[in-house]
Formats: structure tokens, C-alpha cells, sequence
């Protein structure tokens, strides 16, 4: 079938519709957000979802990512407080709250964001001196982050976290802080053992100290002891003495030789066992002592009541001797 010029127009211009309103018809992915330009100039943001624009008078102008984005900061050298150097790095987590300030109020958002984090880096960290700067890596972050968010604000960026990855000293500084780090626990050792001995000693003085307390105590226990026993024994030498005087007033001769024999027993007892007696002489003849004895028993007698004190013992012919000088 042959068709006429009419026809053909009506199909082209069908055709021209569709496509146009195909056109018109844009859909935006979840996560990003698409910004719509009338004859170049900024108009309006698309949302996820569908969008319409005006064919041949808007233009999608830019797709911008709004989800969480990661840029690695380069290793940098950094001149600390102190005049030394160390290599850093770091990451930068930042999201996109804007689009439109994100497309028309920065050229290369990444690469600003890239340079400001460096220059911060530097600034913050060259503050400080390189002990604060390899134990206070937080503050770093909080000081880094708080600065880098407020340059980055008028981009419609917010800089959600900045963390340095790794900050290396030169190896001639390892090595002095190694040194130092083993100075160091060597001396908290030397402290910790002196404090040890210091200790110990205190211990030990108030050891000896209670243990003298006591060994006093027990001297001044005995002591009483002693004294109680002495002064028993005093009246018990005081009894027996008055009993013997008033055996002696009464007339009673056997008391006499009670006292004599006790006193010469005592001290013939005494000379026969000191240490460094090896010979015992007698001068006297032991009838005297055998006599003495005698009394003793007439008194022992009287006094339990007994009847006439036996005959005297004979005297012995030869003197006695202690069995010790035969040795």
C-alpha cells in the first residue's frame, strides 16, 4: 500500500511525540540525586524515584552520589613542634547533604576535599610535639574533623569521621624511643624493688620490734615469777628459822644441830658440785657430820611425836672421800 504525504507527516510527527515524552521521563536510582538544568542554568533537584523534565528546554546537569563516600589521604611528612619529622596518613568518610551546593559551589569536590584534609593535617599535627602526637591520636581526629567539616559546610558536604591511619618517626627515632622506653621500665624497676626492699625492711623492724616487746614481757612475766618464788622461799627459810629458835629457847639441843648440819650440808654440797671442782679434800672427820646427823633425826623424831632419840652412830675409822678424786 502506497501512502500519501499526509500520512507519512502524521506518522513522523507520532513518532516525535513519543520519543519527546520518553524523553521527558527520567528516572533517578536510589542513593543518588540528579540535578535539572533550564537552558543551563541550576533549576531544580531530582529525588529517587521517577522524574519529569522538559524536553529540549531542561537537561539532567549532574548525578551526584549521596550515600557515605571514602577518600584515602596520601602518606605526607609532617615537622612537628619539636623539630621532628614523622609520615602520615589518614581516610576521609564524607556524604553529600546537598547536591546542587555539592555541583555548582566546588569544581572536583574530591580533590578539594583531598587538599583540605592534607593542609589540615599538617597544621594540626605540626602543633604538637611528636610524645603528644603518638599518644593522643583521637584529639587529633576531633580536631582534624571539626575544622575539615566547617571549610566543608558551604560545599553541602558533611565530614562525618577523619582517622590517621599511621604516623611513622623516622627509624633513628624509633630507635632513641625504644632506648628511652627500656630506661624508663628499668627504672620503674628500680623503684618498684627498692619500694620492695623498702617495705620488707619496715616489716622486718616491726617484727623485731614486737618480738622484743614480747621477750620484755616475758622478762618482766618471769621476773614476777622469780620474785614471787624468792619470796615464798624467804618465808619458808623465815618459818623454819623461827621454828628451829623456839625449839633452841625451849631448850631443845637437837634444833642446834638441826641448823648446823643444814648449813654444813649446804656448803660441803656446794664444794662438791662446782664445775671446776676435780678433787675434794675433807678436813674435818666425819664423825662430827655423822653426829649431826644424828641430831637431825632426834629432832625429826621429837617433832613427829617419837619416843628416845636413838644411840649416836660410831664414828668411822678413816676419813671419807669423794668417789670424783679416784678419777
Amino acid at each position: 500500500m502506497i501512502m500519501d504525504s499526509g500520512q507519512i507527516v502524521a506518522i513522523i510527527f507520532v513518532a516525535f511525540v513519543i520519543i519527546t515524552l520518553m524523553a521527558g521521563i527520567r528516572q533517578v536510582p536510589q542513593g543518588r540525586h540528579y540535578t535539572v538544568e533550564r537552558f543551563g542554568r541550576y533549576n531544580r533537584t531530582l529525588t529517587p524515584g521517577l522524574g519529569l523534565v522538559i524536553p529540549y528546554i531542561e537537561t539532567v546537569g549532574a548525578k551526584v552520589v549521596m550515600m557515605e563516600q571514602v577518600l584515602d589521604v596520601p602518606t605526607q611528612e609532617v615537622i612537628t613542634k619539636d623539630n621532628a619529622t614523622v609520615r602520615a596518613d589518614g581516610v576521609i568518610f564524607y556524604q553529600v547533604t546537598d547536591a546542587a551546593r555539592a555541583t555548582y559551589q566546588v569544581a572536583q569536590l574530591d580533590y578539594a576535599l583531598l587538599n583540605l584534609t592534607t593542609t589540615n593535617i599538617r597544621t594540626v599535627m605540626g602543633s604538637m610535639d611528636l610524645d603528644s602526637l603518638l599518644s593522643h591520636r583521637d584529639e587529633i581526629n576531633v580536631k582534624l574533623l571539626s575544622v575539615v567539616d566547617a571549610a566543608a559546610s558551604p560545599w553541602g558536604v558533611k565530614v562525618t569521621r577523619i582517622e590517621i591511619k599511621d604516623i611513622v618517626p623516622p627509624a633513628d627515632l624509633v630507635g632513641a624511643m625504644g632506648r628511652q622506653m627500656k630506661a624508663e621500665r628499668e627504672r620503674r624497676a628500680s623503684i618498684l624493688e627498692a619500694e620492695g626492699q623498702r617495705q620488707s625492711a619496715i616489716l622486718k623492724a616491726e617484727g623485731e620490734k614486737q618480738a622484743q616487746i614480747l621477750a620484755a614481757e616475758g622478762r618482766k612475766e618471769a621476773a614476777f615469777r622469780d620474785a614471787e618464788a624468792r619470796e615464798r622461799q624467804a618465808e619458808a627459810e623465815a618459818n623454819a628459822t623461827k621454828l628451829v629458835s623456839e625449839a633452841i629457847a625451849g631448850g631443845d639441843p637437837a634444833a642446834v644441830n638441826y641448823l648446823i648440819a643444814e648449813k654444813y650440808v649446804g656448803a660441803f654440797t656446794k664444794m662438791a658440785t662446782a664445775p671446776n671442782q676435780k678433787v675434794v679434800i675433807v678436813p674435818a672427820e666425819m664423825s662430827g657430820l655423822v653426829g649431826t646427823l644424828g641430831g637431825i633425826g632426834e629432832l625429826a623424831k621429837s617433832a613427829l611425836g617419837g619416843g628416845d632419840a636413838p644411840a649416836r652412830a660410831e664414828t668411822p675409822k678413816r676419813p671419807w672421800s669423794d668417789p670424783k678424786s679416784k678419777e
